[in-house]
């Protein structure tokens, strides 16, 4: 067995479900010491809600980039136990795949990206630059005490990055056939349409706000918001969750609620999304209020040195040419980029993550550690 593969056992078999790390760090940052790593802990949060952060860095001989590898160590629950196959917290192997909580969404990531660092500062002792490692337990929850913390003390010192890896699930047939060098921003709305509860038989004495906040929708849903660009695909706007109504059939509601999330292009910016929606329900005469919640701003790694590096260590090692992207929603990069102006996401198949039986293919454990060294071999070597 390799040792990535071992690690990534080793990994699985923690129940780090958000925000517990239940150890993985501790284990990390043990073998991080014993090749010339120093490591810092942040922890934050409230006591119910603890969130693990770690920061490791090792210093090269001789001037150079200042390279991260970045991931989180929590997963996502894994629902109905009954319906996985095997425990979801025991590495299992099934027709040449590895499952189990994490195996793809992101603990062979971070397996292989400590691998890859071992094997390569063992052949370039002397190497130029320096590496760092940053993992959060605070990813697949609300991602407040997470590498947005670990980014903000890195800020406040006035360090910063010249290049970032993360290790997301990236690759969608097959492995390093995607690379994500941007997201778009995600912007949410909770709106509420004030209207006046009454009898349904006198809607004269009532004002319906699922009435008034109907043609506002209308226009919302069929709005252009731009027409996005060489790197991200059109601004959307999509409602997510929508109530009215107090279950009586015959009480015309005093007030809707309304869930909805934009996924904007760098055409666009938050403030300006606002404002065209306030505009839009002012023009329909709708009483309204909105609570607004920017979940993070886009961001874009223009084709460079680190991409230019990671697509060719990934040709090396498969054959597949990768194709940058910016689909899909949010990641830690958004936060990362504040710091860093070269931020690309890279790792295994993502056809299961986040699923019952989540899996990753024995043979792209070696290969994703094989990538990560060659990508580091290519900026630092």
């Amino acid at each position: 067995m390799s040792e990535a593969l071992r690690l990534t056992e080793a990994l699985i078999a923690r129940r780090s479900v958000t925000p517990e790390d239940a150890g993985c760090q501790a284990l990390l940052a043990e073998r991080l010491t014993r090749i010339g790593f120093h490591c810092e802990w942040l922890h934050a949060g409230p006591a119910d809600f603890r969130v693990t952060n770690l920061w490791a860095c090792r210093h090269g001989t001789r001037p150079g980039m200042a390279l991260a590898l970045a991931g989180h160590t929590d997963v996502v629950p894994p629902g109905p136990l009954e319906r996985w196959a095997s425990d979801p917290f025991v590495p299992t192997y099934r027709a040449g795949h590895l499952h189990g909580r994490g195996a793809a969404d992101m603990k062979t990531s971070i397996a292989a990206m400590v691998v890859a660092v071992e094997e390569f500062t063992a052949a370039h002792p002397q190497h130029t630059g320096s590496i760092h490692l940053l993992l959060t337990s605070d990813e697949e929850g609300p991602s407040v005490d997470g590498t947005v913390r670990l980014v903000e003390l890195l800020r406040q010192r006035g360090e910063r990055l010249d290049a970032c890896v993360v290790g997301e699930p990236t690759s969608v047939q097959t492995l390093g056939d995607t690379v994500k060098n941007g997201r778009r921003g995600t912007l949410s709305g909770r709106l509420t349409v004030r209207g006046v509860q009454g009898h349904v038989a006198y809607p004269q004495l009532a004002r319906n706000p699922i009435h008034s906040f109907a043609p506002a929708l209308a226009e919302l849903a069929a709005t252009t918001w731009d027409e996005g660009n060489e790197f991200f695909p059109p601004t959307t706007w999509q409602v997510s969750n929508i109530h009215g109504g107090t279950g009586a059939t015959n009480v015309i509601p005093g007030e809707l609620v309304v869930d909805f999330n934009f996924r904007y292009s760098s055409q666009s910016t938050a403030e300006g999304l606002k404002a065209r929606v306030h505009a839009v329900l002012q023009g329909h005469g709708v009483e309204h209020e909105i609570a607004w919640t920017l979940g993070g701003e886009h961001f874009i790694t223009r084709p460079g040195a680190l991409s230019e590096a990671l697509v060719a260590a990934i040709a090396d090692e498969t054959g597949v040419q990768a194709e940058l992207s910016t689909t899909g929603g949010t990641s830690d990069g958004r936060f990362i980029a504040r710091i860093c102006p070269q931020v690309v996401e890279f790792g295994p198949v993502n056809a299961t993550i986040h699923k019952v039986d989540e899996r990753v293919a024995v043979a792209d454990v070696e290969r994703l550690k094989n990538i990560y060294r060659r990508t580091l071999e290519r900026l630092l070597a």
